[in-house]
């Protein structure tokens, strides 16, 4: 691997420039990196600064990496540089500076300091730059510099601070160009006093070399819960398969919070459709994709070959989708969330709140950027159900350790059967608050949920290989499905 420096580097000296060697490897094992294009083969700095210059050091950082199938990618850094890192930080520790004036000194990961994390936030408050990141306020109120800070340990593709119980800095960690669609969501949201989303306070830029401006974060309210709908649905689905919960297996369980979840989210898709265009689809545009639903199904067969075998049948239901909307059938698109599952939905005291509106990590952001049908997030929280059962399923299981066959099958139909009840639930919650009822559109939501089953075999192939058997067998039961 190669490693070079821009010639656009806004820092007067070359503090990254020895920390290259020791960054690539680092970089390939943070759960945020793209590995789907191999490991890295060059890596250069695209803007850097230094926010901090009294140690600890406190160095902001995007860098413009090189995959070994020539794929690019842009990674955003805060590092921490200190002579002696405190044995509190030592988790954090990336490597030892190899030359240079810090030689000998460590470098570390600075989001997980807090006094450092402290020092960022004042420094974007009192709009110093020093030719670093720029803040642009949305709220009328200033940030609340004397909050204490910490990292939020979720296992996400980007990173989030907190400051107390009031701010959360979401830090994108592979930055794109602006306009953000998570940003414009956000935005649009907020002006529109919507109650089921966080308010965005602050969008966090830089300027890379040639006047290409990235959107490098936001800061945004804080919903501080106990539990997410993940945490929440995966605890309720294991006493619920196990039997020991307080409601009836059969009956009880989430379907109420799933049928209010159903209304939180139309109530979102009805504001969104209010701040940006609606557009008809037209049955050449569906058809079109169609075809990219089926090259996507291509390309993540050969990723992963156990879906090459559902190829036809799975192919099958995009082109019913396309033949649908040929027939004369209405096809809406509008902005959507994007990447709707049950850990992007927080069950506050107020009900159902929504966030993370970037869209699927892995999908490129031209991908991302266009108009969707509302069904591929109503898709996106069936499958979660799906995942948050067999998560269920699964952690009984580990307690019961080797259960009797009959047990197992007991099991299981009863992870099927809470599966079946919350989505239909979350279904007519959703169409009960107004948005299109999705049980009147079988064909497209047949259709999206599959794209939605491939896309995540992808996915954990690429970051959760233990958990692939979920979305196969979701693949599995759609692939036996056909319909017009």
């Amino acid at each position: 691997m190669t490693v070079s420096v821009s010639a656009g580097v806004a820092v007067a000296e070359p503090v990254l420039e020895p920390l290259l060697p020791v960054l690539a490897p680092w970089l390939e094992t943070r759960r945020w990196f793209s590995a789907g294009g191999g490991p890295l083969d060059d890596i250069r700095p695209v803007v850097v600064s230094v926010v901090h210059d009294d140690a600890p050091v406190l160095v902001h950082a995007v860098l413009r990496t090189r995959h070994r199938d020539g794929t690019e990618q842009l990674y955003q850094l805060f590092l921490g540089l200190c002579p002696e890192l405190p044995a509190r930080l030592a988790g954090a520790a990336i490597a030892t500076v190899p030359e240079g004036r810090r030689q000998g000194w460590t470098v570390y990961e600075a989001t997980e300091d807090p006094a450092l994390m402290g020092v960022l936030l004042r420094s974007l408050a009192a709009r110093d730059r020093r030719g670093g990141p720029r803040l642009e306020l949305t709220s009328a109120h200033p940030l609340p510099v004397g909050l204490v800070p910490r990292l939020l340990s979720a296992d996400q593709s980007n990173s989030a601070v907190v400051y107390g119980d009031r701010l959360l800095f979401k830090i994108y960690r592979r930055p794109e160009p602006g306009p953000h669609l998570e940003v414009e969501a956000l935005r649009a949201l907020t002006e529109r006093h919507c109650t089921r989303t966080p308010e965005l306070h602050g969008t966090l830029y830089t300027d890379a070399p040639g006047g290409e401006g990235l959107v490098l974060g936001l800061f945004e309210e804080f919903l501080p819960v106990a539990a997410d709908g993940w945490e929440t649905a995966v605890r309720q689905a294991s006493d619920s398969i196990d039997g020991t919960g307080t409601t009836v297996p059969a009956t009880g369980g989430f379907t109420a919070q799933a049928r209010a979840l159903g209304g939180a989210v139309a109530e979102v898709h009805t504001l969104l459709a209010d701040a940006f265009p609606r557009i008809r689809v037209t049955p050449e545009e569906v058809a079109e994709e169609a075809r990219l639903m089926n090259r996507r199904l291509k390309l993540a067969a050969v990723e992963v070959p156990a879906l090459d075998r559902y190829r036809g049948r799975i192919g099958a239901l995009y082109d019913d989708y396309a033949r649908h909307a040929g027939r004369g059938c209405p096809v809406f698109a509008q902005r959507v969330h994007g990447d709707l599952h049950l850990g992007q939905a927080l069950p506050t005291p107020d009900g159902w709140r929504l966030i993370d509106f970037e869209g699927e990590p892995d999908r490129s952001a031209a991908e991302r950027a266009g108009p969707q049908s509302v069904l591929r997030d109503v898709a996106g929280m069936l499958r979660s159900f799906d995942y948050a059962a067999r998560t269920g399923l699964a952690a009984v299981r580990k307690r019961s350790a080797g259960p009797a066959p009959g047990l197992r099958l007991r099991h299981l139909r009863r992870a099927d059967a809470w599966t079946v009840r919350n989505r239909r639930a979350f279904i007519a919650g959703y169409a009960e608050a107004g948005g299109t009822d999705p049980r009147c559109q079988p064909v497209p939501l047949r259709a999206f949920e599959a794209d939605k089953a491939v896309y995540e075999a992808v996915y954990e192939s690429r970051h959760r290989p233990d958990w692939l058997g979920i979305p196969l067998t979701a693949v599995h039961r759609l692939a036996g499905v056909r319909g017009g």
